[in-house]
C-alpha cells in the first residue's frame, strides 16, 4: 500500500483503532495530495470570491471614488458665492451617471447623491438646508435659498479619498467576506484565490434513491449524498457529484475510474460493514490500496482509508448519522486546513444533565447548547437523522467513561 502510516497503530479494546490514530492516518494520507502550495490558484469573478482564500493581494484597478461626487441630495455651489445667506438661480440638474457642464459662477445646480460634482463647484448644500422642501422628478426650482455660509469641500467626496489606484485593498491570505467582496467589486479588481480541493461524493447501495424519486419497496431516500456534499462545501472544498451507485462492483468501479482522475479526494458512504453485499469493501480490497478497520467510535466505527488509482479515498459507513459524525470527527478540520480556512476544533463545556455511555467505545452523542452548558438530545442510534438535525454539537465521551453527571466537563465538537 502506498499510503504512509504509523508502524504500530495503538489499538483499544477489542482490536479497534483509536480515533486519534485514525485521524492521524487520514491527515497523513491527505496532506501530500492537498498541500496548499501544490493546488495552484484560479482567478474568479468577484461574485464567486466569497468564502475563498486570496492567493494574491487584491490591487485597486481604479481609484475609489473614481471622480468627485456628491455625498448628499442637494445643490452644488461655489463656496465663494455662499459667504452669507443668499438666493441663487438654479442652472440645471445633475443626476447620478451624468456628465455635467461646468457650474456657471453665481448659480447652483440641483444634484443627486453619487452624481459628479461639476467643475467650478466645491461644495454641496443638502436640500434640507435650503428653502426647497424636497426634490420631485421634473420639478427643478428656478431659485434656491441657502440659509448659511458654506465651506469648501462640504459634502463632496474627492476622487481617491477611499482608495488610490494601484493600492492593495485586501491582502493575500484573507478569507473573503461580504465586506471584502464589496471592496473588490468597487475597485474593479480581480480575485486570485486558492483552488479549492475537489472531492467526489458517492452514495452506495441498491436501496438508495434520489430524494426527488418515488420510493419503491425496500428503498430509502439518499440522505448521505446531499449531506456530505453540503459538509464538503462548508469546509471550503468543491463537490464533484454527489453520485449514487447500486451494489454492483462494475458500476462502482466505472464510477471510481471516472472520478479518480479529476478529484483530490473520493468520499464514499455505505458498503463497508460486515454484511454480504459490502461492495465498497469488496472492490477496494482487490482494486484499490485501501485498509479497512474498526475505529473505536460510535457511531461511525467501520472505516476505510487509502488510495484508488493513486487518489486518496475515505469510506464512511452508510447510516446517515454515522456518515455525518465521521465527516466532523475524521475529516472536517483537515479539509478546512487544506482549503486555507480555520479549523472548528473543540471546546470544553459542562453537561446540563447526567448520561451514560458503553465501555470501550468513544461515544459521540448529539447535543445542544443550553446556556453555558450542553445537554444530550435524542438517542445514540446511527439512524436518527432528525435528531442529528436538532443538534448543534457532538458531545465526546471517552472510551473509559461509562457515566457522566450534571456539571461534568466534556469535549464538545461544534456542528
Amino acid at each position: 500500500m502506498d499510503v504512509a502510516r504509523s508502524q504500530d497503530p495503538p489499538p483499544v479494546a477489542g482490536g479497534r483503532t483509536s480515533v486519534e490514530q485514525h485521524r492521524a492516518d487520514v491527515a497523513q494520507l491527505l496532506r501530500p495530495r492537498l498541500a496548499l502550495g501544490d493546488r495552484g490558484v484560479v482567478t474568479v469573478p468577484v461574485e464567486e470570491a466569497f468564502g475563498r482564500v486570496l492567493a494574491a493581494d487584491v490591487v485597486a484597478r481604479v481609484a475609489v471614488p473614481a471622480f468627485r461626487n456628491s455625498q448628499m441630495d442637494g445643490f452644488a455651489v461655489r463656496s465663494v458665492d455662499v459667504t452669507r445667506p443668499v438666493r441663487l438661480p438654479v442652472s440645471g440638474e445633475i443626476a447620478a451617471g451624468a456628465s455635467p457642464e461646468p457650474l456657471v459662477p453665481g448659480t447652483a445646480a440641483r444634484i443627486m447623491t453619487g452624481a459628479p460634482v461639476p467643475d467650478g463647484a466645491d461644495a454641496v448644500v443638502p436640500v434640507e438646508d435650503t428653502d426647497v422642501r424636497r426634490f420631485c422628478p421634473g420639478e427643478i426650482p428656478a431659485v434656491v435659498g441657502l440659509r448659511e455660509p458654506v465651506d469648501p469641500g462640504l459634502f463632496v467626496r474627492e476622487a481617491g479619498s477611499d482608495v488610490a489606484e494601484g493600492e492593495v485593498i485586501v491582502p493575500a491570505g484573507t478569507l473573503v467576506g461580504p465586506a471584502h467582496v464589496a471592496a473588490i467589486a468597487a475597485c474593479g479588481a480581480r480575485a486570485v484565490v486558492l483552488r479549492q480541493p475537489r472531492v467526489a461524493v458517492i452514495s452506495t447501495g441498491s436501496e438508495v434513491v434520489s430524494p426527488a424519486a418515488e420510493l419503491g419497496a425496500g428503498q430509502v431516500f439518499d440522505a448521505n449524498g446531499p449531506a456530505l456534499a453540503a459538509a464538503v462545501r462548508a469546509a471550503g472544498a468543491e463537490v464533484v457529484g454527489p453520485f449514487r451507485v447500486a451494489d454492483a462492483p462494475q458500476a462502482l468501479g466505472d464510477l471510481l475510474d471516472d472520478v479518480a482522475a479529476r478529484v483530490d479526494l473520493i468520499l464514499t458512504s455505505g458498503g463497508v460493514s460486515q454484511g454480504a453485499y459490502e461492495v465498497v469493501k469488496d472492490l477496494l480490497r482487490s482494486a484499490g490500496e485501501v485498509e479497512f478497520r474498526s475505529v473505536a467510535m460510535q457511531p461511525g466505527g467501520p472505516q476505510g482509508w487509502g488510495t484508488y488509482r493513486g487518489t486518496p479515498i475515505l469510506t464512511f459507513p452508510g447510516n446517515p448519522v454515522s456518515a455525518q459524525v465521521s465527516f466532523v470527527v475524521l475529516l472536517r478540520d483537515e479539509l478546512l486546513r487544506t482549503a486555507g480556512l480555520p479549523g472548528r476544533g473543540t471546546v470544553r463545556l459542562p453537561l446540563a444533565g447526567a448520561t451514560t455511555s458503553p465501555a470501550g467505545r468513544r461515544q459521540f452523542l448529539r447535543g445542544v447548547r443550553d446556556g453555558d452548558a450542553v445537554r444530550v438530545v435524542g438517542g445514540p442510534g446511527s439512524h436518527l437523522v432528525a435528531t442529528m438535525a436538532r443538534a448543534d454539537v457532538l458531545i465526546d465521551v471517552p472510551e473509559d467513561v461509562t457515566e457522566l453527571q450534571a456539571g461534568d466537563e466534556v469535549e464538545v465538537w461544534p456542528l
